[in-house]
């Protein structure tokens, strides 16, 4: 499964500026978990994190669904860049 397209997909719907979104899949050293970064502008990392973090773990949920035959672990961060 493509992690990445499957987390920007989310993403895409609930950004205004999708011209700046982006998700990354960094390297772990844990040969058990997936690490993904979101990218975005620090409003939309705003939105995607959500009040006291509601959305960023709706999003973690919903995405950790796909992982579980696997047995890994899906590590799913939020990074703004831009002005705030």
């Amino acid at each position: 499964m493509d992690y990445v397209k499957a987390l920007q997909d989310i993403c895409l719907e609930l950004v205004n500026d999708r011209d700046k979104l982006e998700v990354r899949e960094m390297p772990s050293l844990d040969d058990n978990a997936i690490v993904l970064y979101v990218y975005a502008s620090h409003d939309d990392i705003s939105k995607l994190i959500g009040r006291k973090g509601v959305m960023a773990n709706s999003i973690r949920q919903l995405m950790s669904v796909s992982t579980r035959g696997m047995h890994k672990r899906l590590n799913i961060k939020f990074e703004s860049y831009g002005e705030e």
